[in-house]
Parts: C-alpha cells; sequence; structure tokens
C-alpha cells in the first residue's frame, strides 16, 4: 500500500524520523560507503552526484509513505508567485473535445473546467503576453507540462520541475514559457478523482489558450513534457493530428525522459526497468508506479494501457505520420530508456530520422529526469544540444 501515513499524526511522526535517521544515519554510511570510486553505482559519477541521487531516491520512497512533504500548489487556485512567474486562468474548452476523447470523457466522469497556468519569461520581458505585447507572427513559445506520474508536482514556480522550464526560457529561443497547471489524478486511499483523460482535456485547453486568446500561430509553439508530463504532450498532439478541426499541432515537440509505457510489464520488454537501478525511480510496475497507473487508468483498468494509443501509443501500435519534428531525451541509467528508444525508433520509422525528424540524445548515466535537477552534470550538455535544435 503506498500512502499508509498520509494522515496526521502519523504523518508527522515519520517524517520526524526519517528527517533523523538520514542525517544522523544514512548520510554518514553513504558518505563512507561511496568514497571509494569502485563502490560507486555508476563509473562515471562523483561522490557528491552519488549522493546527491541517493537522497533524491530517498526522498522519493518517502514521499510515497507520506503523500507529499510539504503541500503543494494545484489546479484548484493560482498560487503567489514571488515575482517569478504570472499566474493566469485557462478557461476550458468544451467545444474542442469530439470524437474519442469525448468519449472516454464520459466514461471516466470528467469535463473541461478552468485551470492555472504560469507565465515565465526572459528578462526585460512582459511576463504575461497581453496588449500591446502580443505576440507577433514570429513569436515562439515553450509549452510545459510538467512530469510526476500523473499523481503529484506542479507547474508553479516552487516546484522542482520549474528548473526545466527556466532552463529553457534562459537558452533564448523563446521568450516566454507557459506551464499549464493539469488537473492530476488519485485513488485508494484519496478519494477517486481525475483519471483519464482529464489532464488531456486541461492540456487541450492550454493549447488553445496559446492560439485562441493568446494568438500564438501553432507552428511558432514548442510542446516540451517531462516524464509523464512527455506522455501527456504526445497525447495532445495525437489528438490534435487526428482532429485537424480542433487546431494544427505545435511546430516542434520537446520529450524530456518522457513515461511513454504505461502497460504492465508482460506486454514490453523490461530489460532498463529492471537493471537501472541505480536510477532513483523504482520499479515502475510496484508501489509508486503502479499507483500511478491505477489513478490514472480508472475506471478502465491497467490493461487499457496496452491497447490504447493516447496512453501507450508504441505498445497499442499507434502510427505518428503529421508530427511535428521531435527532439527525445534519455539518461542511459534511466528506467525508462528502453521505452524512450522504441518510442523514438517507432517515430523515426514514421517521419525519418534527424533534424527534420527524430532526435534521441542520450546522456550517458544519467537518471530519469535530469533535467529538473540543477546540480546534474548531464543538464548542459543536453540544454546546449536542444538550443541547437531549436535554431
Amino acid at each position: 500500500m503506498v500512502f499508509e501515513c498520509k494522515d496526521q499524526p502519523k504523518k508527522g511522526l515519520y517524517l520526524a524520523y526519517q528527517a533523523l535517521s538520514t542525517l544522523l544515519v544514512r548520510l554518514p554510511l553513504w558518505a563512507a560507503w561511496y568514497l571509494p570510486p569502485c563502490t560507486r553505482p555508476r563509473p562515471s559519477w562523483s561522490w557528491a552526484h552519488t549522493l546527491a541521487v541517493q537522497m533524491v531516491r530517498h526522498v522519493t520512497y518517502v514521499t510515497t509513505v507520506v503523500g507529499g512533504i510539504r503541500p503543494r500548489p494545484d489546479w484548484r487556485a493560482i498560487a503567489p508567485t514571488g515575482g517569478d512567474a504570472e499566474g493566469v486562468w485557462v478557461p476550458g474548452a468544451p467545444d474542442l473535445i469530439t470524437g474519442d476523447l469525448k468519449t472516454f470523457a464520459h466514461v471516466s466522469e470528467v469535463e473541461p473546467q478552468s485551470i492555472p497556468g504560469y507565465w515565465y519569461s526572459t528578462p526585460g520581458t512582459t511576463t504575461t503576453p497581453r496588449p500591446p505585447s502580443t505576440p507577433a507572427d514570429t513569436d515562439k513559445v515553450f509549452y510545459c507540462l510538467h512530469g510526476g506520474g500523473y499523481i503529484q508536482l506542479s507547474a508553479h514556480p516552487s516546484d522542482h520541475t520549474a528548473n526545466i522550464t527556466r532552463s529553457l526560457v534562459a537558452l533564448g529561443c523563446a521568450p516566454r514559457a507557459f506551464a499549464l497547471e493539469y488537473r492530476l489524478s488519485a485513488t485508494h486511499p484519496y478519494p477517486d478523482r481525475f483519471p483519464f483523460p482529464a489532464a488531456l482535456l486541461d492540456a487541450v485547453a492550454g493549447y488553445a489558450y496559446l492560439v485562441r486568446d493568446v494568438g500564438y500561430r501553432p507552428q511558432n509553439i514548442i510542446l516540451v513534457g517531462d516524464s509523464a508530463g512527455g506522455n501527456l504532450a504526445l497525447a495532445l498532439v495525437r489528438y490534435l493530428v487526428e482532429s485537424r478541426q480542433n487546431g494544427a499541432p505545435p511546430g516542434q515537440l520537446l520529450l524530456l525522459s518522457p513515461w511513454t509505457d504505461l502497460s504492465l510489464r508482460a506486454a514490453h520488454n523490461t530489460g532498463s526497468s529492471l537493471s537501472n537501478t541505480a536510477d532513483y525511480l523504482g520499479d515502475p510496475d510496484t508501489r509508486r508506479g503502479l499507483y500511478s497507473k491505477e489513478a490514472y487508468l480508472a475506471p478502465y483498468g491497467l490493461r487499457f494501457a496496452a491497447v490504447n494509443r493516447y496512453v501507450s501509443p508504441v505498445v497499442a501500435g499507434a502510427r505518428f505520420c503529421g508530427f511535428p519534428r521531435t527532439f527525445v531525451t534519455a539518461g542511459t541509467a534511466e528506467r525508462f530508456l528502453d521505452q524512450i528508444r522504441a518510442l523514438a525508433g517507432r517515430m523515426g520509422a514514421d517521419m525519418g530520422v534527424g533534424a527534420e525528424g527524430v532526435v534521441l540524445y542520450e546522456a550517458r548515466d544519467a537518471v530519469h529526469d535530469y533535467l529538473a535537477f540543477g546540480w546534474h552534470p548531464g543538464r548542459a550538455g543536453t540544454l546546449q544540444a536542444i538550443k541547437e535544435w531549436l535554431r
């Protein structure tokens, strides 16, 4: 069971125990054990890097038990940003929900609704593009969908995934980025809420907001998704490609350690999901990973992932004709490596490989979603490769 200590006083007691035991026992033991290079999970990892990954792994485990160490902003309100970004409300787009997506929404009993989003910008640029600073025909924008397994994290600048958004804006390829606070899924021991396709309804609304309300041309939108956000970005593009009356797809697609396969282990190659134990993510078919799938796929059941093109496109045999040019990143130490390679291979077969098709960039010995961590040594090279690809 996950989140077994989500309620007080068990949560407070458990967190106090973990804080003390980590400070007094775990950190000293890790520091001593990993001092010799031969004991580190990857030969290229430094001592400090190894300790950082161990700490992220442990914090990830703790949040699986308590359900979150601190409150995070979510879709219910625009949280104060301290001037680092500007929050806006995004209206739902019920007129754009048609075909299979409308059917899925009906089965899941989810509807379009207003949700927050946060604008980020380069210094000297107005944060929100409003008159007289509306976008020109050539202005580009990053449209960012954060990770978190569809059950956690946030688009708010206080969340560590905002490191990705800030880093992309700093590249100078687009003066602004818009990060969407889509609705998150949950199931027992929390009340059931917002299964598939709630997040996709929100992603469609965010895209419509950029095009219809703000005035960006679709070809100037750079759609970005990390981890589960990459899964959501793929679903959004698929919907736009298959439902052309609802808007043209974005001009570029940037997938950062995308979670592309939510099916059960028997349905796909499990090599890296079992062998890359240096990653801070646990086995994707146990505890947190399984909970994410159960929360997101209710009421359809776990087997739904293997046949639905919006959820697990490669396993479901979906095609990628009509998708925009795409840049995919992966760390060679991450659990999702095999499924990311499979995605890039399938996309390349339909779109071609290279600058005008699909580019797969693998960061040596990098963990999952490494661009979200400011200390990670793989960030600089990856960001430079992205910058060159965006030119």
